[in-house]
């Protein structure tokens, strides 16, 4: 049992096991003399209202005269996970708990507890204390924490060189993006192009990339543009596109700032209570979070993603991919269709929207998301008008992407946003703009009408 299923990158073959059934007991199963099962079921729904001051309050006189019972600790913190209380696991549990006395289930509760919260030394010295138990039964699962609190570790390590940030640098406001950014500009002219659903569908939120581990990192905010932080956002605008146009998704992208100064730099990937945070800032919640960090060593990038359950706030899969210089297109694209895959992809009916083709080249692709959502939050006042890039990104996307209708329309909304604030582009962009939007492939893509607006 636990509110996650896994907690750390693994191929599918090192899952861990599962904690035996008797190890977690229902919370029918636990009611006894002194009310237990009713505090417990009104504790439950005091959570599922909101409501955790009220639901602490039953806790703390449940484990008045019933801390010593295992089943009491695994259903507690199994709720409290559930609804995304990590912090409170740790305040009810930790003082309390006994491996001895408790078992392994509670026990593994309160080390995910830890990891969420990034804290390696007491999830280490709990693992040791599970280790301690021998169980066969649970071997493969801790085996799997330890590589977690490793990872924790190395991350930290990585970045404790870091100069520590004034308060006022530490408020991060996050801007959510829920329709594809080369959209905004483009609503009037062209409404038909935006992807449009039916029926049910599981909203999807892709988290600003993090990048930890970077000596310069709030510098590296600060500037404008630069090609490592544009893919950090240009990343989780992409994918946010690519499922916009799938059937069954609503999908956003979630970019933080640093009041309207800059971007903000996440030197660690988000926590478990970063997404309960962005899932209370979206109106009817979240069903998924995907959220990421890369690195570069030299040129050489690693790109990790997780896929969390915003219900139950668990991990439910993590993808890595690595690549250099030479070898970004084929391995974003290799990493682009695994995504696709894992979570069912499937493109839209004919007539709900633009048509969707993952771009030939996406490094330059997703440079020219990135730029273009900089050039939007310093037209909105978000970010100074300063940092508003230019079209230059733009084009370079579009000619490595002749093929791609989004790639062109990402440079047409800039054109059109700056026209329509008095900036004009330079001659070579409103002369490829036009070309494009006079052609067949602009023809095909039922984009042609758009070419009277740059008249």
């Amino acid at each position: 049992m636990g509110f996650f299923d896994r907690l750390s990158p693994k191929k599918p073959d090192q899952t861990p096991a599962a904690i035996p059934a008797e190890s977690a007991p229902a919370p029918e199963k636990t009611a006894a003399a002194g009310g237990v099962l009713p505090k417990l079921t009104e504790a439950r729904a005091k959570l599922k209202a909101k409501d955790l001051p009220a639901a602490l309050v039953l806790y703390e006189e449940v484990l008045a005269g019933a801390a010593d019972r295992s089943d009491v600790m695994v259903t507690i913190s199994a709720d409290l996970g559930t609804n995304g209380h990590v912090r409170e696991i740790i305040e009810l549990l930790a003082p309390r708990y006994d491996v001895e006395k408790h078992g392994a289930a509670a026990g593994i509760n309160l080390l995910q507890a830890y990891l969420a919260t990034r804290n390696p030394e007491a999830a280490q010295h709990l693992l040791d204390l599970l280790f301690s138990l021998q169980q066969p039964a649970l071997e493969s699962r801790l085996v799997g924490f330890s590589k977690a609190i490793a990872e924790i570790y190395v991350t930290e390590v990585e970045s404790e060189h870091l100069a520590p940030m004034p308060e006022e640098e530490k408020k991060i406001s996050l801007v959510s993006i829920s329709k594809p950014i080369w959209f905004y500009g483009l609503e009037a002219g062209a409404p038909h192009l935006l992807p449009r659903k039916e029926g049910r569908v599981r909203r999807l939120a892709f988290a600003h990339l993090a990048l930890p581990g970077l000596a310069d990192g709030a510098a590296r905010a600060a500037r404008p543009e630069d090609d490592l932080g544009r893919l950090t956002r240009g990343f989780p605008l992409w994918l946010a596109e690519t499922f916009a146009s799938s059937n069954g998704y609503e999908s956003m992208a979630a970019v933080g700032v640093m009041g309207t100064d800059h971007y903000a730099h996440f030197p660690t990937e988000w926590t478990s209570e970063n997404i309960r945070q962005l899932n209370e800032s979206v109106a009817g919640g979240l069903d998924y979070v995907v959220t990421g960090a890369v690195r570069n060593r030299n040129d050489d990038f690693e790109l990790s993603v997780r896929i969390w359950e915003v219900k139950k706030f668990r991990e439910l899969k993590a993808f890595t991919a690595k690549w250099t210089p030479s070898t970004v297109n084929e391995e974003l694209a290799k990493f682009h269709e695994l995504l696709r895959t894992y979570l069912e992809w499937s493109a839209l009916p004919v007539g709900y929207g633009l048509a969707y083709t993952p771009p030939a080249a996406p490094a330059a692709y997703v440079q020219g998301l990135g730029s273009l959502l900089t050039d939007f939050l310093a037209e909105k006042g978000v970010l100074p008008a300063a940092q508003a890039p230019g079209a230059a990104v733009l084009l370079a996307a579009a000619q490595a992407n002749p093929d791609d209708a989004r790639a062109q329309l990402a440079l047409v909304a800039a054109v059109f946003r700056g026209k329509a604030r008095g900036v004009m582009p330079e001659p070579a962009v409103l002369d490829y703009a036009k070309a494009w939007l006079a052609s067949d492939k602009a023809q095909a893509a039922d984009a042609a009408a758009l070419i009277m607006k740059l008249a």
